[in-house]
């Protein structure tokens, strides 16, 4: 068996690069543990690797910033079969405004409209944290301004299931897996950037059940498959900041702890199976890097 990951930051975004090898590392290792080949694309030409490698593979994985990820995944999921979000809502997730607009119709808590003083600035089709930051002037081409929310920056790992038809991909009605809760250690600098240096999992939450429960409605509501990473602020409430719908960095940490193989996880659940749930061995603090050190 073969499997196709085509992690675009590696050759593409030296901001992201670091992320996206540690990334590509820790999936590798577990599709090789799971007995497929592992190939990648070489970096020369991205979308002409996929092409070219997908229809060899059994299997296929896009880990690329949003706003890319729909066109990479619509070829790959015409070529082989995709393990990862569908093209069309990873499409709708990139757009954070639009995304937090169907959130809010939906009664998920998001981050408002920002007051005088202190706001957040975004792209509206981001990733991580990259040119995120505190600022009071008006947001530039490409972004947006939302309200600031103190609170506890946590992240929830969900996998979402479907079953892949001739035309179309639709859910079983199986509930996501929950991976874990994350702690997300997230600085500010003096000019006001927000900086992603990793986190902690599995986090053991006092508001464990109220902080799921929001990620897994917007999951739900956006209609989004494998591996998705929901950002959240908690305060009064938990606020939902962002949703990835793809790999994200915790998968580090995750799959250190984690008794299960993600490379099995996830083509279970592309095909509308796995585990009820996962159990975690350990905690881990682990870096943007691809460190890890067990608690």
């Amino acid at each position: 068996m073969k499997a196709l990951l085509a992690e675009y930051a590696t050759f593409h975004d030296p901001r992201l690069a670091p992320e996206g090898k540690a990334m590509l590392d820790v999936l590798s290792r577990s599709f090789s543990r799971c007995g497929y080949e592992v190939v990648t694309p070489d970096g020369s030409d991205f979308l002409g690797e996929i092409r070219r490698l997908a229809p060899e593979c059994d299997v296929g994985l896009v880990i690329a910033p949003d706003h890319l990820l729909f066109s990479y995944t619509s070829v790959l999921e015409r070529l082989t079969h995709n393990v990862g979000c569908g093209s069309m809502n990873a499409a709708i997730c990139a757009d954070k405004v639009q995304c937090g607009r169907i959130l809010a119709r939906h009664g998920i808590p998001v981050p408002g409209a920002p007051s005088p003083g202190k706001q957040v600035i975004k792209p509206v089709a981001g990733c991580g944290s990259v040119n995120v930051r505190l600022s009071d002037e008006k947001p530039g081409p490409g972004e947006t301004a939302q309200e600031f929310i103190d609170g506890e920056n946590l992240s929830v790992s969900l996998v979402g299931s479907r079953v892949v038809g001739d035309a179309c991909s639709y859910y079983t009605g199986k509930p996501p897996l929950l991976l874990a809760v994350n702690r997300q250690d997230v600085r500010v600098g003096p000019s006001g950037e927000f900086h992603y240096r990793g986190g902690e999992t599995p986090l053991d939450h006092p508001r464990h059940g109220e902080v799921v429960g929001t990620a897994v409605r917007a999951l739900q509501v956006l209609g989004c498959q494998g591996y998705v990473g929901i950002d959240i602020v908690l305060a009064d409430r938990p606020y939902v900041v962002d949703v990835n719908p793809r790999v994200t960095t915790s998968v580090i940490g995750i799959a250190a702890c984690m008794e299960e193989e993600i490379a099995d996880i996830l083509v279970q659940a592309s095909k509308g199976g796995g585990p009820e749930s996962v159990h975690m061995r350990r905690r881990a603090r682990f870096d943007s890097h691809g460190a890890v050190e067990f608690l």
